[in-house]
């Protein structure tokens, strides 16, 4: 950091020569169903990095609609990906609860995620940004069924996700709560009317943005 002092204003210069690199996991939430790649949170928390003076890669994605915690801890075995990453996102788990699985089953591969994370960022726990599960049950896509089912499973997979998130002493960011303080009607999702819109997108975007830059200095 350099410091500078002009007259009576004091401007503080971050100067950053590391180029971070960026890895987001998870299912459709993190590719950003049904927005433009651009929009999706990942790409988005890089382009608020790059306005404050971070110099920052683009996220590298590994994700999928439909992905379980299951599948994607499968697809990391077998995937060639760099040693290290600077940060790395988690947002999983919101297929787990929709295909009924078992609660101990997401807890066993959330865990493993988890680890798999800290290892990329060599232990960093700091850096490990664990994103809750929104709550599907909230959207216009849930109509007709059982919304406070929907939400009770859903704050159990979540429950689950911040026990391990805080074990391991990783940050957490709640997504889940905004979201549902929308009426179901108003809920900012795309035509699907599921899946979260870019201006959602944005929200989380911030906060993960946040956090990077903090850890960054």
């Amino acid at each position: 950091m350099l410091s500078f002092r002009y007259g009576n204003c004091h401007q503080l210069l971050l100067m950053s020569k590391h180029s971070f690199n960026y890895l987001a996991l998870g299912d459709s939430y993190t590719i950003g169903e049904g927005v433009a790649l651009f929009e999706s949170f990942p790409c988005q928390v890089v382009q608020l990095l790059r306005k404050k003076g971070l110099t920052i890669h683009a996220p590298e994605i590994v994700a999928k609609t439909g992905w379980t915690t299951f599948e994607l801890a499968d697809q990391l075995l077998h995937m060639s990906l760099a040693p290290h990453y600077d940060f790395v996102t988690l947002a999983i788990g919101v297929n787990n609860q929709y295909r009924n699985l078992l609660p101990a089953d997401y807890r066993s591969d959330f865990e493993f995620l988890i680890r798999k994370a800290l290892h990329f960022t060599t232990e960093q726990s700091s850096r490990v940004i664990v994103l809750s599960i929104p709550d599907w049950g909230h959207t216009p896509f849930a109509h007709g069924r059982n919304r406070r089912k929907i939400s009770e499973e859903i704050d159990l997979f979540n429950e689950l996700n911040h026990e391990i998130t805080s074990r391991y002493r990783c940050q957490y960011l709640d997504v889940t709560t905004p979201l549902r303080n929308f009426g179901i009607d108003e809920s900012p999702v795309v035509a699907d009317k599921l899946h979260p819109s870019a201006k959602a997108y944005t929200t989380w975007a911030l906060e993960v943005a946040d956090v990077i830059s903090r850890e960054a200095r």
